[in-house]
This record gives structure tokens, sequence and C-alpha cells, in this order.
């Protein structure tokens, strides 16, 4: 079992369908609830990652920018659709992430996700290119997002 904090994006439901998935596959999740103002939601995942010293940060689409302006050390990231380019103002990414992203999302592009890599030095493997919208809940999304979890939880 890992400890995750899990930061939703913008308008989805913090108790959504990813950390219930987590929750059944084993995971203790810590998944507060963002809200609107961008830098109020920074300051609502500082405080969870203060008081809950998770294992692995997971963010998804504005929760992976959330989680981008955190300082997390050592704590590794996984990105699902990150939407850095539009919220917040990190561009830096631990070299213990992996990015989560399907060619399919109409939501954000998957070229931020490349940007990302190549501006923070990445090799491409970090980018598993998965699902079938957006949304990342289809089997294999899921499925990716056990395997990534495990991945950078086991990297020095």
């Amino acid at each position: 079992m890992t400890r995750v904090l899990f930061l939703h994006g913008y308008g989805s439901d913090p108790g959504g369908i990813r950390p219930t998935f987590l929750k059944q596959s084993g995971h203790e999740v810590i998944h507060p609830a963002l809200g609107d103002d961008f830098d109020e939601s920074v300051r609502i995942a500082r405080q969870a990652f203060e008081q809950h010293q998770p294992e692995v940060v997971v963010g998804s689409s504005r929760g992976g920018a959330v989680a981008m302006n955190l300082n997390l050390g050592e704590t590794p990231l996984v990105l699902i659709a990150p939407a850095w380019s539009k919220w917040g103002r990190a561009a830096r990414i631990p070299a213990n992430t992996v990015i989560l992203h399907s060619e399919h999302d109409d939501v954000v592009p998957m070229a931020g996700s490349r940007e990302l890599l190549r501006r923070n030095g990445l090799p491409d493997d970090r980018l598993v290119v998965v699902g079938e919208s957006h949304r990342m809940t289809d089997d294999a999304a899921f499925q990716a997002l056990l395997d990534a979890i495990e991945r950078v939880g086991k990297t020095p």
C-alpha cells in the first residue's frame, strides 16, 4: 500500500473515480477538495502534503499544475494530462516523474507533456501514451496509473 496525495482536476470531484479506484486497489488516498482559486488550491494541497507526507503525489490536469507548484522534495510525482501551461507558474518537475497522457485528449494537448519532458531533460519513456480521452478512466489508463505509482515509488 502506498500513501498517495491525489490532486483532482478543475471541476472534478475530489472523491471521484480515480481516487476511488486507487483506494479499491489498496492504496491509502488523501484527496483534498481543491477550490476554483488556483493559489488557494496550492495552499490546500501544500497543507495536505505537509500533514500526510505522501509517498507519491498524483496530479490530474489542473491538479497536475497544482502539484508542480508544490515543493515536493524527493517525493515522486505522477502527472495525468497536466495543464501546467494554463495554470500556475511552475515548469519544473522532479526527475522521478511519470506523465500519463492520451493522444485523444481534446482538453489538454499532449504537446504540452512532451514540452515538459524536454524542458526538464527527462527521457521520452517518462511519458506514457495511454487512455481514450482526457478523463483517463478506461481500463488501460487505470492500469497505467497503478504501474506509474509503482514505478516512481521504486525510483531512488
